[in-house]
């Protein structure tokens, strides 16, 4: 794991300077402060920050072919790279370091941009060809390693993190208003946008090619699913199949992301998911295994009971971080400072918090359960979607909306009046069963109830001339009307909320703030690939989510933990910013005074909001993520427009290996 920077003139003359280099490194010291390297020539200037995890002695990075043509940059881990290199060797490759980033860049010398189709991983690559004078940067297939770029005055700019880009001074921090309306839709901006104007993202299973004056992206993956007609219900034998295709798998996936030369921990969340991953590493490993996991004070979030059940069926070396209010509300500044973008949930800051007790007892590594959710069907929003599509072919019907009592069985009164609100909210759209967004539309228009925050001034066109961002900014591929009910819906999932809030806020920023990889076996391409061609009812069958991983689960675990009701993982709001232990920044930053100066939001619609939880109404779930977003923003714009600071750059107590070609 790593950090990356970069700087390519693209048109024009300008000059790329090292010291801008040393300062972009300076700002993502944290994702990899073991060593840093640099490359310079007359277009180009490639920086890397480096978290050493395999070859520690030889893999330093840039990193050059024989003849110094290409050099490469590299963020990420290539799992199969053993495979890669024996083959590549086959073919009459030399390598000079033990390094998986060597291996991408022969790879890359022998199939060009082809070359991703063949890499099993989590990455985001930078290679420089000197003789094209082409840069080639991309990202992997569902976007768990993040990778910005900008262009200003002919120059390319990109890197690991936004605030690496922001370090260079041609480049003006400005959020963009009209990013808000996307994040107050689907909970997070949407690739390629970013919340910061001019600033965008890569989009996941993308690459980009700078050459000639011109910079293009391309795609070269893409989720698919079978059509609907071949979504059928599937035979006992072809469900024993599924299982052991399932088990092997998922045991391949574990095995290959145990390949690291430091020791690998695991997450234990109490969870289905977590608890696979940590039972199958014990298979694999045959040895000792550590295991992180983050309990709360509330008891409306804790599950350490499950945790520590879990822990001792594995006999695991279990550590724990406990999370009060105080802490979350303590810590959220500097979340936002990693997330680099606002957040409708404080979900992220307990992630922060665990991944430090990761690193302070030495590890670098963890394996995690992200993705069994969306790629087997495990959250909620699909079995209420498969109810709703139910109810809407009687929309009259009075016995089919009391499926909604068992689908939310965590709601503790279901009186009449409760059910009637409950069923009156989900009733809206309910025939419409054709819009492409059916399954998400309830959650979208709930979450836009913010807008009313807003402020219009700063959402009208800009001077530039531009219009708001299109709301209607999802892409739906090709066949996607084919696709059975339960497929459309994770799609949406995967693409709006997976790697743009799930893998970035929750996950890479988290982690890679205190120098901690996360490791997702059930993001493996192939396991993706195998489970989106699973039969629906093998994924959710009647009401139970995740049927096939469930039955996988009774072999491996406890039955305390496979039947267990599904809990979101969510963490306080309300108590983490108002009461005894409300942090002081949390007052300043909504004051009518500082929302007018940040000119976002409309000071007397945030005043009427604080003024209700001050007084210590209970908020409702769509106000405390409005809370959440409106103070994460207000915390953006201080840290990123009002008072950017900068460390010091890179100076010559830090390791750092410069390399120079054809410069004066």
């Amino acid at each position: 794991m790593c950090g990356v920077v970069g700087q390519v003139v693209v048109s024009g003359s300008t000059r790329v300077e090292e010291s801008e280099i040393r300062q972009m490194l300076a700002m993502i010291r944290h994702r990899g402060p073991d060593e840093f390297g640099i490359y310079l020539d007359q277009q180009v200037g490639l920086g890397n920050a480096r978290l050493s995890i395999i070859d520690l002695t030889g893999g330093q990075q840039p990193i050059s072919n024989a003849d110094d043509s290409l050099w490469i940059l590299y963020n990420g881990e290539v799992f199969n790279f053993l495979e890669l290199r024996s083959e590549l060797t086959q073919r009459g490759h030399r390598f000079k370091t033990h390094s998986d980033t060597e291996v991408i860049l022969h790879l890359f010398e022998e199939f060009g941009p082809a070359c991703l189709e063949r890499l099993n991983g989590q990455f985001a690559i930078a290679i420089w060809d000197r003789r094209r004078k082409a840069l080639f940067l991309a990202r992997d297939r569902l976007g768990v390693r993040p990778l910005f770029y900008t262009l200003v005055d002919g120059l390319l700019v990109f890197a690991s993190e936004v605030k690496a880009i922001l370090a260079v001074p041609r480049v003006t921090a400005r959020i963009r208003p009209s990013a808000l309306m996307q994040l107050f839709t689907f909970w997070s901006v949407q690739p390629p946008h970013t919340i910061f104007e001019g600033i965008q993202e890569l989009p996941p299973g993308c690459f980009l090619m700078a050459e000639s004056g011109t910079v293009t992206v391309q795609r070269y993956w893409e989720l698919d699913f079978p059509v609907a007609a071949s979504a059928s219900r599937a035979s006992h034998a072809a469900e024993a199949e599924a299982l052991d295709q399932l088990r092997q798998g998922l045991t391949d996936a574990v095995a290959l992301r145990l390949r690291a030369d430091v020791p690998v921990g695991a997450y234990l969340s109490g969870g289905l998911d977590s608890s696979i991953i940590a039972a199958l590493i014990r298979q694999r490993a045959g040895q000792r295994l550590t295991t992180f996991s983050i309990t709360f004070d509330d008891p409306d979030f804790d599950e350490s009971a499950y945790q520590l059940l879990m822990a001792r069926h594995l006999g695991t070396d279990h550590q724990v971080v406990r999370a009060t209010h105080a802490d979350i509300g303590r810590v959220f500044p500097d979340v936002i400072w990693h997330t680099e973008t606002p957040v409708l949930r404080t979900a992220p800051a307990p992630m922060f918090l665990l991944s430090k007790l990761v690193r302070d007892n030495g590890f670098k590594v963890v394996l995690t359960g992200e993705g069994a959710d969306e790629f087997l069907a495990g959250y909620d929003l699909f079995r209420e979607a498969k109810v709703r599509r139910f109810w809407a072919r009687q929309p009259d019907s009075l016995m089919r909306p009391l499926l909604l009592k068992r689908l939310y069985r965590f709601v503790s009164q279901w009186d009449d009046g409760a059910f009637a609100f409950q069923k009156a909210f989900f009733k809206r759209g309910l025939t419409e069963t054709d819009a492409p967004d059916y399954s998400h539309r309830i959650r979208w228009q709930t979450t836009r109830r913010a807008f009313r925050f807003l402020n219009p001034d700063a959402l009208a066109p800009d001077r530039m001339g531009t219009v708001p961002l299109d709301l209607g900014c999802i892409s739906y591929p090709a066949g996607f009307t084919d696709w059975s009910p339960l497929a459309q819906a994770q799609y949406l999932e995967i693409k709006t909320f997976l790697s743009p809030y799930l893998l970035s806020s929750q996950g890479d920023r988290m982690g890679m703030a205190h120098s901690v990889e996360g490791r997702f076996p059930f993001l493996d391409h192939r396991l993706v690939e195998l489970c989106n061609r699973l039969p629906d009812q093998l994924k959710l069958r009647g009401m139970t989510e995740k049927y096939l991983l469930k039955t996988l689960g009774q072999t491996l675990l406890p039955s305390e933990v496979f039947t267990r009701l599904k809990r979101p993982f969510r963490a306080p709001i309300q108590k983490s910013f108002f009461g005894e232990t409300s942090p002081d920044y949390v007052r300043d930053l909504l004051s009518p005074q500082a929302i007018a100066a940040a000119g976002l939001f409309q000071p007397k619609a945030v005043q009427l909001l604080v003024d209700k939880v001050a007084a210590g109404a209970r908020l409702g779930e769509t106000d405390e993520m409005a809370l959440v977003g409106m103070l994460s923003t207000q915390l953006l714009h201080q840290r990123f427009i009002q008072d950017f600071q900068m460390p010091p750059p890179l100076s010559s107590h830090d390791r750092v290996k410069i390399h120079r070609a054809d410069r004066p």
